[in-house]
Parts: structure tokens; sequence; C-alpha cells
């Protein structure tokens, strides 16, 4: 959780250009079962049973993903609370970005796409 928390306060503000925002079947699609390497070499696995692993550093934290309606959640032990956010898509593919009730957006890249 305080890893993805830096990531969010790194990342630059969200445009609205080339990225059109995603519905929860398409959350689901994007995400399950796939990786995404964020900015300072940080990798996320989506697994799609509801489980996620985001590695920096070699440092692995494990926490919980799913949908809700039109917006990604993840839930970061010990901690129980779920937090949530809308999910955009990068016209060319390549990229998603993940936007807080704040603005505040972290844009990850598919590490099996590339």
């Amino acid at each position: 959780m305080i890893r993805m928390l830096c990531a969010l306060l790194l990342a630059t503000p969200a445009v609205a250009e080339d990225w059109r925002p995603l519905t929860g079947p398409g959350i689901t699609a994007a995400l399950s079962a796939r990786v995404l390497g964020y900015d300072g070499g940080a990798t996320q696995n989506f697994f799609a049973d509801g489980r996620t692993l985001y590695e920096v550093a070699g440092a692995p934290s494990w926490g919980r993903w799913r949908v809700e309606g039109d917006r990604y959640c993840s839930q970061w032990p010990p901690r129980e609370a779920w937090v949530c956010y809308g999910v955009e898509a990068e016209a060319a593919g390549l990229d998603l970005r993940f936007v807080g009730d704040s603005g505040e957006v972290t844009t990850g890249r598919y590490q099996d796409l590339q």
C-alpha cells in the first residue's frame, strides 16, 4: 500500500488527450493475468484470481484487487479498506492509468507487450 501511495504521489496530473475511460468489463480484461511496469522499476502482477503482487527493488507486497462498477479497487494488508480508482487506456494500447478521486494519476505500461 505504501509503495502504491508513493507511486501516486510521484505521478503526473491527468491529461484528457489520447486516453479513454474503461468500464468494468474493460478493466477486468485489461488487468486479469497481466503485468504492469511503473516509473522507478516497480512492477505489479494482477492475477486472475484477485491477488496482486507489487514489487520494487526485489521487495514483494501482496494485496487483492477487484472491479466494482467501473472502477479498479485494491486492498493491501494489514489494512482492510479497499481503495478504488478509475482506469483509462492509452490509444496505442500499451499504457493504463489509474485515476484517484482527488485527480492523482499513476501510469503503468504492459510488461508482457514489449
